[in-house]
């Protein structure tokens, strides 16, 4: 095949793109610059994108013996994931811009160009698995449950997987592709992983969100509405968080109180004891199918609500009016904005946006 490999400036991507010219693959390397100001260098494991991983993803490329690009995505990444970001913060919802810049970017933008200069799929480093499934191709978990990320994928749709390409899915381990890289030659061999969000390499998202929204002073209350405080953005808080509340009346049990709620058309945020952030149901309108869609309206799945959380088993319901979900023990701290992705076995069977959530603890209760 024809193959398009995005090439991070990583140890996984560059892994990849290998394991795709030894395949005996037609492979070109592309390299994406999602900023147009973007930093000289990474702090260990903080930022990405940056010029040092340019750099580091063209070395890579030389070794390999395959031509190699830069593309110029930022006006794309800056639409599609940074004022998302912003929006959905502005909103009282907590998003996540590595699920939506794999959904608008890396396998929306990038291969539709790729697609379009002829290329058959895009290789990425990705840990996860396609397997030809009596439906059609199928997204499953990767081999090493501890790198898996089938969960930041959930929202590619079967057209997409038709076009992708994962060749660490079924590595064992991310101890073996470092070891590989060392034998290639890939100067990338022990680079640290990236953690943060790329677009906020120091870490301070709320100092981050400040600058781009503004501060507006709001109250602070307590699920019967009592005052307990106040804030300068609702918009710097989220679903489960414990500290900076800055809370000016204790609460009665003398007990530590977390966020439960972020109200933005009031500027209000909402605090209540840790049991309050058991979740009994979740319901979104906006979802997709990872490969064939359930062939029943009502089905027995495993629902996982961030990367590295553990799946629990729930009953799903799908309507035309989008998919509700009931696990069978709370989930925990759910917020608004958060992806859920549905799994039968190792099979990724699709997703959606979290937009409501019933909490299993009643107020008053």
């Amino acid at each position: 095949m024809r193959i398009l490999a995005a090439m991070s400036g990583g140890v996984d991507s560059a892994v990849a793109a290998a394991r795709a010219v030894e395949a005996g693959h037609d492979v070109v390397g592309v390299h994406l610059a999602l900023s147009r100001a973007g930093g000289t260098l990474r702090t260990g494991s903080r930022g990405c994108c940056t010029i040092e991983d340019a750099l580091d993803a063209r070395r890579a490329a030389d070794v390999l013996g395959i031509p190699f690009y830069v593309w110029d995505f930022s006006e794309r990444f800056r639409d599609d994931v940074i004022e998302d970001f912003i929006a959905e913060y502005q909103a009282g919802r907590t998003p996540n811009p590595c699920m939506r810049c794999n959904e608008k970017i890396k396998f929306a933008a990038l291969l539709e160009r790729a697609i379009e200069l002829g290329f058959d799929a895009v290789c990425t480093g990705h840990y996860a698995t396609l397997i030809d499934g009596e439906q059609g191709l199928e997204l499953h978990r990767a081999s090493d449950n501890a790198k898996d990320q089938s969960y930041v994928l959930g929202v590619l749709t079967a057209e997409q997987l038709a076009h992708t390409y994962f060749p660490l899915g079924t590595t064992p381990s991310k101890a073996i592709v470092r070891a590989e890289a060392e034998s290639r030659g890939l100067s990338v061999a022990q680079k640290p992983d990236s953690h943060d969000i790329c677009f906020i390499p120091d870490g301070d998202t709320r100092g981050w969100l400040a600058e781009k929204v503004g501060t507006a002073t709001g109250e602070i209350v307590d699920r019967s509405g009592e005052v307990v405080g106040s804030h300068e953005g609702a918009h710097a808080f989220t679903v489960g968080q414990r500290r900076g509340l800055k809370l000016g009346i204790p609460a009665p049990d003398g007990k530590p109180r977390f966020v439960l709620e972020v109200r933005p058309v009031s500027n209000t945020v909402v605090v209540g004891p840790k049991e309050a952030l058991a979740i009994a149901e979740i319901a979104g309108e906006r979802f997709s199918w990872a490969g064939a869609a359930p062939t029943e309206s009502a089905f027995e799945c495993h629902v996982q609500i961030r990367a590295h959380a553990e799946p629990v088993p729930a009953q799903a319901e799908v309507s035309d009016t989008g998919v509700r979900v009931v696990p069978d023990v709370p989930l925990d701290g759910v917020a608004p904005g958060q992806t859920a992705v549905l799994y039968v076995g190792t099979r990724v069977l699709g997703q959606f946006t979290i937009d409501t959530t019933v909490s299993a603890v009643p107020v008053g209760a």
